[in-house]
Order: structure tokens, then C-alpha cells, then sequence
């Protein structure tokens, strides 16, 4: 979690993403990726450069490039700029909501050999029929990936002009609904089956990586919502420890869940949090009924913290009954407890004890043995890099401090990841929780030079995911 290496090591790029990638995955890949340096501007040039190369090379001699507003047609703009030499018509859909950067691109067309023509309606499109039926080449960069609704004027006649013409037409990353191209170029990824993919020179970093991007997965609070929609966490755990579920528990409740419970042998007066009494000084099998009815209102059960290594037959018995579930600390031993959906998160010792396996310190090979454990679920491996792997993907984070050494750290992160694991599927949910988790103690390093308090964490965790350091 405190560790930020210069070069990547050789190997990382066995944990790159393949295959098809969704709109809401690319939003983040972009984010990351301009949080590591790379402008929207430059990504803009790369996937213009790779579009003004798909046309040369299908042989166009009359170019018509067809732009919307958004950063979809500033792509177009480019590829028109780089196919300057054959003269392309470039048709852009006119009126306010137009990108930053796609006015610039447009502003920079007005000095090259590029002819443009503002449409805002649909008699203009009509008006420039000829330029479709005698283009050999249309290029689509009229809707990108933020279409939201149905197709309307003037695009809906582009697209009829489009279709009816004996063009060949080429479609920049997605094709705008109801246009019929012959060829896809995907930017990075393809978004659509059947694409031809370009690279834009968007890092390994920006996937493999946590970063910014990974918080715009989060849905705002609707104005209309209720007491509950933020989730339920129950937290099952103390006795030997004290103060390990509440920490959890505080962690879950900064994190944006509505109502955290906490079922303990042990009190501690922290009002936000409903305490639910256990008899006795451990969690035992008499328990097993009561906790099941707070198990049943729960969206996330957390299970482990400060729960010590004589209960661990209880959590045996109540993990199949929990839809999903965060395994943490002393939870974390064969045999391993299983949820229907279920969140590991050990450290390197603990990941031992669970597998019998050994992590190893250099990060790839450490990676591939957490990747393939065969854990049943997500897993999230603390250190000075986290590792989480759901057994098939992997991601890293590398945000944190050596400050978060001190105990109970550990507790509060599983905490965040349970009341991000309410909303979120369990991957998404411990990839964001490392990451703000990190964030967290970061900002509370450059505070204090030492010194640091678990408790700390949970206040500035909320800044993290929902004030200055998130959306």
C-alpha cells in the first residue's frame, strides 16, 4: 500500500485486459490514464492519427468526415487535419455542448485545407446530399460512447445519407445507432464485436493500475433516496480484540453505508453504530442463531475482525448464509469460510494460513500466485503494493504509507470494502477500497509526520470517495 516503483517490473503486462471493453470501464481507463500524465488533447491526436491511417489505407480519394460535439468527433477533426492533402469535406453537427476540446480542434481545421460545413438541422443535411452519394470514404465520428436516448436531428438524416450511400464507411471507436460501417476502428479496446483495435498510447498503468478512475463507478445519492439504499453491513467479530469491529464498522459507515450493526461479545459507545449484544466473552455456536436473524437484513456480513482463533467454527456455520460477505483477520483459515459471493482480504501471512502458500515479495510472481490460489472469490492482498484478483483479472494499488503499519488499519479497509461491496460487484469494491484506503492515509501523512491512528482513517476516507479527493 506505500509503495510507488519508477519502472514497472518486466512481466506486468500478463495482467493486462483483453477482449471487449464496456463504456463505463474506458471512462475509468481514460481517467487513470490522464492521472498519470496523458491529456485528453493527446489522446485525441493518437486516435485521430490511427482513424486519417484506416482511410488512407482504404484507398479514399474523396473523403467525407461526418463530427459530433463531443470528444468522438474531435477524433474526426484530427483525422481530417492528418488527411488534409486529399481535401476531405467535414460535416459537424453545430450549436452549443461542444467539448473544450473539440472547439479546438475545430478552431485549429479553420487554417488547414479542410472544407467544413455546420449543420444544425435537418434541411442542412439535405442541402450537402451530394457530398455523401460521391464520397468514396465517410468516416463516423458523430456519437461516441456518452450517447444517452435516442438518435436525433440532424444526426438521424447523417445516418440515412450515410446508409444510402455506395461509400465505404469507416466508424471512429462505436458506430452511431442505426449506421451500417464496414469497418470499426476501436481505440484501445473494442467496445463492439468484430472491431479493428488501434493503440492510442494510453500506459499499462492506467488498467492494471487503481487511480481517480476507478471513483467514477460510483453513483451519486439520488435525490429521493431512503434510509437504506446506501446498504446494510453487519459486522461480526470481537472479543479477544476490542476495538477491531468498530474501526470496521466506522470504516463501513464512511464509506456511505446506512446502517452498520455490530454483533459482539464486546461494548464500545460509538453512537453511529448498533451494537447487538453477545453473551459471553467469545463469539460461540449458542450465538449462531441470533446472528443469523441480523445476517438476514444484511447486504454484507464483515466477518473476523478482532474475533481472535477460537470462533472460527462459527463463522464456518454462518458464511453459506450469507449472500455476500467480507472474510477479514481471524476469519482468514482453513478451512476457508464461504459466502455466496465472497471478499478475502488478508495479509501476507494471513494468505499463507489460508492457502498454505507462501505470496513471495517480488510482485509479479507474488501477483500470479494470488491470481491463482483458487480462492472462491475476490481477494485482496494487502502490502506495499495490493494485489486483488478474482481469479481471472488482476489490478494493483499502490496508494498508502508506511504510517499504516499501526494496528487496525487493516480493520477499517474491510469495512469500506463491505459498504462498497453493498453497491458494487466484490471486485470493483476492494479495487476502489485499497485505493481510497491508501488515499486516506496519504492525506493524513502529509498532516502529521508520525503517529498515525487507525481511527484516523474514516473521517478522511469520506473526503476520498465523496468530498475533495473523489467525486
Amino acid at each position: 500500500m506505500h509503495g510507488e516503483p519508477d519502472v514497472l517490473p518486466p512481466g506486468m503486462a500478463e495482467f493486462a485486459e483483453t477482449g471487449m471493453i464496456s463504456h463505463e470501464r474506458m471512462r475509468v481507463v481514460d481517467a487513470n490514464a490522464r492521472a498519470l500524465g496523458l491529456t485528453s488533447l493527446q489522446l485525441m491526436e493518437g486516435a485521430g492519427r490511427a482513424l486519417a491511417e484506416s482511410v488512407r489505407a482504404a484507398g479514399a480519394g474523396r473523403v467525407l468526415i461526418l463530427c459530433g460535439k463531443g470528444n468522438n468527433g474531435g477524433d474526426g477533426m484530427v483525422a481530417a487535419r492528418y488527411l488534409q492533402d486529399l481535401g476531405p469535406d467535414l460535416v459537424v453537427v453545430a450549436g452549443p455542448g461542444m467539448t473544450t476540446e473539440t472547439a479546438g480542434q475545430l478552431q485549429i481545421l479553420t487554417h488547414c485545407q479542410v472544407s467544413v460545413h455546420p449543420v444544425s438541422c435537418r434541411d442542412d443535411v439535405l442541402a450537402l446530399r451530394a457530398l455523401f452519394s460521391r464520397a468514396e470514404v465517410i468516416v463516423d465520428a458523430l456519437l461516441g460512447t456518452g450517447l444517452k436516448g435516442a438518435v436525433k436531428e440532424p444526426v438521424r438524416t447523417c445516418v440515412e445519407l450515410t446508409n444510402s450511400s455506395p461509400a465505404t464507411v469507416i466508424g471512429a471507436d462505436i458506430p452511431t445507432p442505426g449506421i451500417r460501417a464496414d469497418l470499426l476502428l476501436a481505440f484501445h479496446r473494442p467496445k463492439v464485436e468484430g472491431s479493428r483495435v488501434a493503440g492510442i498510447g494510453i500506459p499499462l498503468e492506467a488498467e492494471i493500475f487503481t487511480g481517480p478512475g476507478d471513483l467514477l463507478v460510483l453513483k451519486k445519492r439520488r435525490p429521493d433516496a431512503h434510509k437504506g439504499n446506501g446498504g446494510e453491513v453487519l459486522v461480526v467479530g470481537g472479543g479477544p480484540y476490542q476495538g477491531a469491529p468498530y474501526l470496521c464498522g466506522l470504516g463501513a459507515l464512511r464509506a456511505g453505508a446506512d446502517i452498520v450493526r455490530i454483533a459482539s461479545p464486546v461494548f464500545e459507545p460509538v453512537p453511529d453504530l448498533i451494537y447487538e449484544p453477545l453473551e459471553g466473552k467469545i463469539i460461540e455456536a449458542e450465538h449462531i442463531e441470533q446472528i443469523l436473524r441480523h445476517i438476514d437484513r444484511a447486504d454484507v456480513v464483515v466477518m473476523g475482525p478482532g474475533l481472535g482463533d477460537k470462533s472460527h467454527h462459527v463463522i464456518r456455520a454462518l458464511a453459506p448464509h450469507c449472500r455476500r460477505a467480507v472474510f477479514d483477520a481471524d476469519a482468514l483459515r482453513k478451512p476457508l469460510p464461504k459466502a455466496e459471493d465472497s471478499l478475502y482480504t488478508p495479509h501476507a501471512g494471513e494468505f499463507e494460513r489460508m492457502t498454505g502458500k507462501a505470496p513471495g515479495d517480488d510482485l509479479v510472481p507474488r501477483a500470479c500466485v494470488v491470481r491463482d490460489s483458487g480462492i472462491p472469490g475476490t481477494t485482496l492482498l494487502k502490502g506495499p503494493v495490493d494485489i486483488i484478483s478474482d481469479g481471472v483479472r488482476v489490478r494493483f494499488n499502490r496508494t498508502g504509507t508506511p504510517l499504516m503499519t499501526v494496528g487496525g488499519t487493516g480493520d477499517v479497509l474491510a469495512g469500506v470494502a463491505a459498504a462498497l461491496f453493498c453497491l458494487l460487484p466484490a471486485f470493483e469494491a476492494a479495487c476502489i477500497a485499497a485505493y481510497v484506503n491508501g488515499r486516506a492515509g496519504m492525506s493524513i501523512e502529509r498532516e502529521r509526520a508520525g503517529g498515525m491512528l487507525a481511527s484516523d482513517l474514516p473521517a478522511q476516507i469520506s473526503l476520498e470517495l465523496f468530498g475533495k479527493g473523489g467525486r
